[in-house]
């Protein structure tokens, strides 16, 4: 709440794996009852239940302070590439572990690509495509602009393609929630890209006895510490590049902390700036 005091036009977005997980379980639970829903209508479908919580959230706290601003949620589409190469090479798990017959069987039934998974059983994996556009951009856009809420991009968008006969399909992928979010950033030409995670900035050597945290990175350190594998490559290294990708298309700055901490990162007492190296530039020549 500490951005709507300040006045701060928003846009939310949020993952929604676990979510996903639950819809996919209720899936193959219920896959001799009721036909099974493809990977992007589940997408779709958190959507649109994660969006109403933050919704009536975000409202009954507004109500609270006085603040007379609407809150919507978008469902969210997002253009990738068919000849992405991620769809040759499907690498991100999805829904239930299975044993290996039922697995079996269904890389037979649904020519689903199976991998074993942390030695609790076999897991579908699905591509994660490069997100290129979001449809609803500038809705989303002109929304903003006239002071309302807007949650959108849920789970890294709903990932559709083009057709031969330009008409658009939804396919089953799923699209990096902090690259989908850059992608809107971008295209937004917003001011302030903020990713909140759970720890108050980025750390190099994380979890190490010479852990150390990092309050302001260029890009070409960026690119550096990722190329040096600093960062999880499950937790904050698509948080790193997402950040890249945005500063290095906009030259503006993005900032990476924790819910607790913004408040205080958005006074540059807390966070990771990653910022344009000609803002490095500018201050040494100040110096």
């Amino acid at each position: 709440m500490c951005l709507v005091r300040q006045g701060f036009n928003l846009v939310i977005t949020h993952g929604n794996g676990p979510q996903v997980g639950n819809i996919l379980l209720k899936n193959e639970a219920a896959a001799n009852m009721l036909p099974v829903m493809p990977l992007d209508v589940c997408v779709a479908d958190s959507q649109g239940s994660i969006g109403y919580i933050i919704q009536q959230a975000m409202l009954n706290h507004l109500r609270a302070a006085g603040i007379r601003r609407y809150v919507v949620t978008m469902i969210t589409q997002v253009v990738v590439d068919k000849n992405d190469p991620a769809f040759k090479k499907p690498t991100k798990p999805v829904g239930p572990f299975f044993d290996q017959r039922r697995a079996t069987e269904l890389m037979l039934e649904k020519k689903w690509a199976m991998i074993e998974d942390s030695d609790r059983g076999f897991r579908r994996v699905v591509p994660s495509p490069k997100p290129l556009k979001v449809i609803q951009r500038y809705m989303i856009r002109d929304l903003a602009q006239a002071g309302h809420i807007v949650i959108a991009v849920g789970g890294g968008g709903i990932p559709i393609w083009k057709k031969e006969n330009s008409e658009y399909e939804g396919i089953e992928a799923v699209v990096d929630k902090d690259a989908a979010s850059a992608v809107l950033a971008r295209e937004m030409e917003t001011d302030h890209f903020i990713i909140l995670t759970e720890v108050p900035c980025v750390f190099l050597n994380y979890g190490k006895p010479d852990q150390t945290p990092v309050r302001q990175m260029t890009l070409t350190e960026a690119r550096k510490y990722s190329e040096e594998k600093q960062f999880g490559v499950g937790s904050m290294a698509p948080k790193i590049e997402a950040a890249i990708d945005f500063v290095a298309a906009s030259s503006r700055e993005a900032l990476i902390t924790s819910a607790e901490s913004l408040a205080s990162a958005m006074e540059n007492k807390e966070g990771t700036r990653i910022v344009p190296d000609a803002v490095q530039a500018r201050k040494t020549e100040l110096f």
